[in-house]
């Protein structure tokens, strides 16, 4: 779908929370998380500077481990923090999901 990344912008930072809440995982398998939806167009730097961000906020707990290729993974966990923040982020996304369903129906105004 074209200029889709334009529109996931906004929302890329609470999907990755919603991924990471469902038990430890690392970057890349969020990244194939997303292909595996049809959101093949977010890039692998992309996830990683939101998980950068997400550990600059606090949000995640991270457990380093032995990679048999490369260096040590990141393993990440929602703590806390980063449940609060995904609880507020499914509540703004419920609230604009709402707003767009209603322009959609034509019942929130007239013309």
């Amino acid at each position: 779908m074209d200029n889709l990344s334009e529109m996931l912008k906004g929302v890329l930072e609470g999907m990755t929370l919603q991924v990471i809440s469902r038990g430890e995982i690392y970057g890349y398998q969020i990244v194939k998380a997303f292909h595996d939806l049809g959101l093949v167009d977010v890039a692998e730097g992309t996830v990683y500077t939101i998980l950068t961000r997400l550990e600059r906020k606090r949000m995640v707990n991270i457990t380093r481990r032995a990679s048999e290729i490369g260096p040590p993974r990141k393993f990440y966990t929602l703590n806390a923090r980063g449940m609060k923040e995904l609880q507020i982020f499914w509540q703004r996304w419920e609230f604009v999901q709402t707003c767009v369903n209603e322009l959609l129906d034509g019942d929130s105004y007239d013309t």
